[in-house]
């Protein structure tokens, strides 16, 4: 029972970045390499605090796969965060959770694990439930804004798939390690990007937005990684599947409750059979 709450606290966690995405003034990039950051921190402190050690063995056998997983990483929250800027929060995520799908399509060609028909029909709903929540058949679509947010998420799912896959390709490494490297390589990384990138003279860092960036990386990263990794340790793999799915729809929900993004029923349609989707072939996969 302990496990299952931690899970389920980290996905309610991880359903809450939208928001907070929101409040928070600065570029995508900046909110990315500091959650990126501050993330590495407090997973290092929470090693020492529970006397555990890295792996400096294990590292160095998977550290070219951990350099590029933890650079993918951070720009692939880059394009969530973007995608928050031009739709809806629910749309974002609905469109970031492709990426289930993504990793079914790529795996004949990395894997060479067999396209089943359930899962080419699994992908042709996910498609049909991307068109559906684009905003194209609605009365009040407002065009490019909106086709721009639902690129931003899928091109995050592609990139959030491409990390999943390389992730199949590590070694014999713990969860901890392969977390505090990819994050401490996407904050090394998208320092330099945001310099060359932004104008961050401009930006006024005050009391409050400081306080939003460390509830980022420290309850939205540090804290909720935690969480993740210490109660998959003991639950199964079919469990681990279904609780996932909090994370979408808590974001769902709670972007309609604070921040009024009110849904049409051609979107609702469209998010069910995307979420529906992943859904069942992540228990293809995991069964």
């Amino acid at each position: 029972m302990k496990a299952k709450l931690e899970f389920l606290s980290a996905m309610l966690i991880f359903g809450t970045i939208g928001l907070f995405r929101r409040m928070i003034p600065f570029p995508s990039s900046l909110i990315a390499a500091t959650r990126g950051l501050i993330g590495t921190l407090f997973l290092l402190f929470f090693l020492t605090l529970t006397r555990q050690k890295l792996s400096f063995s294990t590292i160095r056998k998977n550290l070219i796969p951990l350099v590029l997983s933890g650079t993918l990483m951070g720009f692939n929250w880059i394009l969530l965060f973007e995608s928050y800027n031009y739709t809806s929060v629910a749309v974002s995520t609905v469109c970031y959770y492709m990426a289930p799908v993504f990793v079914i399509l790529s795996a004949p060609v990395f894997f060479k694990e067999k396209l089943t028909l359930k899962k080419i029909i699994c992908a042709a709903f996910a498609f049909a439930g991307i068109l559906l929540v684009s905003g194209i058949f609605k009365t009040s679509f407002t065009g490019i804004n909106e086709i721009k947010g639902v690129l931003f998420g899928l091109a995050a799912a592609v990139l959030y798939a491409s990390v999943i896959l390389i992730n199949k390709k590590l070694t014999s490494i713990e969860s901890f390690d392969r977390t505090i490297l990819q994050l401490g390589t996407s904050a090394i990384v998208l320092f330099p990007y945001t310099m060359m990138t932004e104008n961050l003279s401009s930006l006024t860092f005050d009391g409050n937005v400081m306080i939003l960036l460390l509830i980022t990386g420290i309850v939205h990263t540090g804290i909720a990684y935690a969480l993740y990794f210490h109660s998959i340790k003991t639950l199964d793999t079919q469990s681990i599947a279904i609780y996932s799915y909090i994370d979408p729809m808590s974001a769902i929900l709670f972007s309609a409750l604070f921040l009024n993004e009110a849904m049409t029923a051609i979107e609702m349609i469209g998010m069910v059979l995307i979420l529906g989707s992943a859904f069942l072939s992540e228990i293809q996969k995991k069964s």
